[in-house]
């Protein structure tokens, strides 16, 4: 190779590799653009199924003091509610396995729900007019979270009152069993049962969220 053959790969080679980094940006550019609009067609196309009726839950992971909480609707109205540290894999295969699997991600589709939630948390809302769906509630649930659901905000009662309310004044462990099952946690008040003698009892979003959310509501009704 001649020194002058030598020098001109050189400058190539130079050129190369001055050239070559300036061209990936573009590319890396091209794949996010082609990502984001692939991901928007992804989502149209779940707001459209559930719209149209062809998925049969549709969830979204709403904004909360609490983090995330992931809500799930039918056609007949909230079907779930889970707290932050409920895996979404878990809320969502469960789902799958006791309703259907047809589920989509669509936010849209909870638009009432999300708007009552933040008029909630912002204590703007005192009571939950979204309609609920209680195919994951068994028949004395529905009797125990009924009477819960109609617990006056900023009010509390007994799970003794509570069971006797719900026909079964002797069933206060069973009520409690059933409020600790409760699929749709703040929309069904089950924050507001405590133990006879004012202590808080159990609740399933934890103790410091359920004392959160009474100091919430006292607060707002202006209680507190």
């Amino acid at each position: 190779m001649s020194p002058r053959e030598a020098g001109t790969e050189s400058a190539l080679q130079r050129a190369l590799r001055r050239g070559g980094p300036r061209t990936a940006p573009a590319g890396a550019a091209s794949r996010r653009v082609l990502r984001a609009e692939a991901a928007a067609a992804a989502a149209r196309l779940a707001e459209r199924a559930a719209a149209e009726g062809v998925a049969d839950v549709a969830y979204a992971q709403l904004d909360s003091p609490f983090g995330a909480l992931t809500v799930a609707t039918t056609r007949r109205g909230v079907l779930r509610l889970a707290f932050p540290e409920e895996p979404l894999d878990g809320v969502l295969g469960g789902l799958a396995a006791r309703v259907s699997p047809r589920i989509v991600e669509a936010p849209r589709s909870l638009e009432g729900v999300r708007r009552e939630l933040e008029e909630y948390f912002a204590g703007s809302r005192r009571s939950f007019r979204t309609p609920l769906d209680w195919t994951l509630i068994g028949p004395f649930g529905r009797r125990v979270l009924g009477e819960t659901a109609a617990i006056a905000y900023g009010s509390v009662l007994t799970y003794r009152d509570l069971a006797g309310r719900a026909g079964s004044p002797r069933a206060s462990r069973a009520a409690g069993n059933a409020l600790a099952r409760n699929p749709i946690p703040i929309v069904i008040p089950c924050h507001r049962v405590l133990r006879t003698g004012g202590a808080l009892g159990g609740y399933a979003g934890g103790i410091e969220r359920k004392r959160w959310l009474l100091e919430h509501e006292q607060a707002s009704a202006g209680g507190g």
